[in-house]
């Protein structure tokens, strides 16, 4: 594949500006410059403004960086390596992963499987997994013959290992690479499933189903959600007035109106009716 040649060479382009080194050896294999906590930092930060997408300059905003700036895009680019989002013409968009990774519940399985999208790290795991790591030296020269570019062994190297105990792989030695044991997790898909325990094929439609609608719902309308009672229990009228109008003027934060259907909506209350 094209892409993630382009991608190696854009990040070690960036490199090269900042350290002022012009004659680096090309990587062929592809891995981030950053490390997981980095990229987990700008899924974060697109959930926090827009959801599941949002635009670049929003994000560099939220991120407090340059959007123009070299250590964005280098940021930017680690995430999608891990594979937390995508972007082009200006808008960010998390993807399935990324949004798993905002979920508190699925956040520690999201991170071990973002360690694996990770091309570099996925060879070390598969040659190492379960087993003792080589010491430094003969890590990184390891990581020399997987495709990384000598002068980029040692960077490559701590980003792994910075990246490995974030996602917990050292959980049993820091020298030795075993998967995280994660419990009642819907991201623990590397976990054998007990046939007596599958659901039923209704009871997993209507899983999917929701799960669908609940990545569809922009945060205002989830905050709006969160603000209705407990149904059964009293709610006051002019409370339900403000309620509705709350919703109105969300609707015109989230959603386009065309030029013939501008104007506002307007709650009334009219006591003189009663419920039937």
């Amino acid at each position: 594949m094209a892409e993630p040649e382009a991608v190696i060479i854009e990040a070690e382009e960036i490199e090269q500006g900042q350290d002022g080194d012009a004659k680096r050896e090309r990587s062929t294999i592809e891995f981030p410059y950053l490390d997981l906590d980095a990229a987990v930092e700008v899924a974060k930060g697109v959930y926090k403004v827009g959801g599941t997408s949002c635009g670049w300059d929003q994000l560099a905003a939220q991120l407090k960086q340059a959007a123009a700036g070299g250590g964005f895009r280098l940021r930017m680019m680690t995430a999608k390596t891990f594979g937390l989002l995508t972007y082009g013409q200006g808008t960010v968009t998390l993807t399935e992963l990324g949004q798993r990774l905002n979920d508190p519940q699925q956040e520690k399985a999201a991170k071990a499987d973002a360690f694996l999208k990770v091309p570099l790290y996925f060879k070390i795991y598969e040659n190492y997994k379960n087993t003792t790591l080589p010491p430094t030296d003969a890590l990184e020269s390891e990581i020399v013959k997987m495709g990384v570019a000598p002068k980029q062994k040692g960077k490559a190297r701590q980003a792994f290992q910075r990246s490995a105990q974030s996602a917990d792989y050292f959980w049993s030695g820091s020298n030795r690479l075993v998967r995280p044991a994660i419990k009642g997790s819907a991201g623990a898909a590397a976990s054998p499933v007990n046939p007596e325990e599958k659901e039923e094929p209704e009871d997993k439609g209507k899983k999917e189903k929701d799960k669908k609608r609940e990545t569809r719902l922009h945060p205002l309308i989830e905050g709006l959600l969160e603000e209705l009672p407990e149904p059964k229990t009293e709610w006051p009228i002019e409370e339900r007035k403000n309620w509705l109008e709350m919703v109105s003027g969300i609707f015109n934060v989230i959603y386009k109106n065309s030029d013939d259907s501008r104007g506002s909506l307007k709650v009334v209350v009219d006591k003189n009716s009663s419920a039937k």
